[in-house]
């Protein structure tokens, strides 16, 4: 009897697993249709996975890319791909671009800087108020010795490198100054990159001075080429399969300003006094780090307010 009952438990176990098993091939098999059912909507969709063209006037700052060097083409080639078909993040870079492009292209203008270097900040953050491991901030990812050698407030009250027009001012200043030394533009957005003595280090190694024939680490080695696949998946996106209408793009929310000379107890009731929050405040002034403004020397601040109507009023304010 126990035998009987040892034999019909094993048979059971052995239905149980065949279950499963067709379960799960059950499942894989309606899993594979849905993912060819895809593939072929895709496909009458006209959406494809495929090899991109590259421009063959390919240029940074107008200085032409030897593409006729094949190590070269490769690596712009990569950069294409990895950055035409990482759509999310590329659409997310055009969306911002819309906002903060017209911001920064009359400050490089004024300044003689060539309209590219636009995509440097870019590459840079994403156009994002990130900071690096090392500690580089903002757009441009100013370090804090650079920030102040160039003028910035930078303390933990006041990081000015979060401030978009002044960060912009201060990279066109850095940028200036290293295209005289390094007489290209190209070698120029390298050293943004590395640092100058990095490139220069790299150039005396190698006794070069043009950076297509430098031999970098990754990170410089593949900057340019990222920036330039930036700016024409960005200025292209039809090209590249991105259909974007205008209303997609993200805007910026028109503002006045308000100016400060003296210190301020609580940013969040400076900010009631204008219908809006903190958050909001901070959002138009990221270079405000604390609750409160300082101020002892009575420096004159320029404050962004939004104008009315483009945020919920607080119950403070109204």
């Amino acid at each position: 009897m126990k035998h009987i009952k040892n034999i019909l438990a094993v048979i059971g176990l052995v239905v149980v697993i065949g279950s499963l098993v067709f379960a799960i091939q059950a499942d894989s098999a309606a899993k594979e249709e849905i993912k060819q059912e895809v593939v072929d909507k895709n496909v009458a969709d006209g959406y494809q996975i495929s090899a991109i063209e590259i421009p063959s006037d390919l240029n940074f700052a107008d200085e032409a890319v030897p593409l006729e060097d094949p190590e070269i083409l490769e690596r712009v080639d990569r950069e294409f791909l990895v950055n035409t078909y990482w759509q999310s993040n590329a659409l997310l870079l055009m969306k911002r671009a819309n906002k903060y492009f017209p911001i920064i292209e009359p400050i490089l203008a004024k300044n003689g800087i060539p309209d590219d270097f636009k995509y440097l900040a870019v590459a840079e953050s994403g156009l994002q108020n990130v900071v690096s491991p090392a500690g580089a901030t903002g757009f441009w990812q100013i370090m804090k010795a650079t920030g102040k050698e160039y003028g910035l407030e930078v303390n933990a009250n006041v990081d000015e490198r979060y401030h978009v027009e002044k960060a912009t001012q201060v990279a066109c200043d850095y940028i200036k100054k290293w295209k005289n030394r390094f007489g290209s533009w190209t070698l120029t957005a390298a050293a943004y990159n590395a640092g100058p003595a990095g490139i220069q280090k790299y150039m005396d190694i190698q006794k070069v001075d043009d950076y297509y024939d430098l031999l970098l680490g990754q990170e410089t080695g593949r900057y340019i080429f990222r920036i330039m696949a930036i700016k024409e998946i960005i200025s292209n996106p039809d090209k590249y399969g991105f259909a974007v209408e205008k209303e997609d793009f993200y805007n910026a929310v028109p503002t006045f300003s308000v100016e400060v000379d003296t210190a301020i107890a609580s940013w969040t009731d400076f900010a009631h006094e204008y219908e809006i929050n903190y958050k909001v405040l901070k959002r138009h002034n990221p270079w405000l780090r604390e609750p409160h403004l300082n101020n002892s020397s009575r420096k004159k601040y320029v404050i962004e307010i939004p104008n009315k109507g483009y945020y919920r009023s607080t119950s403070e304010g109204k």
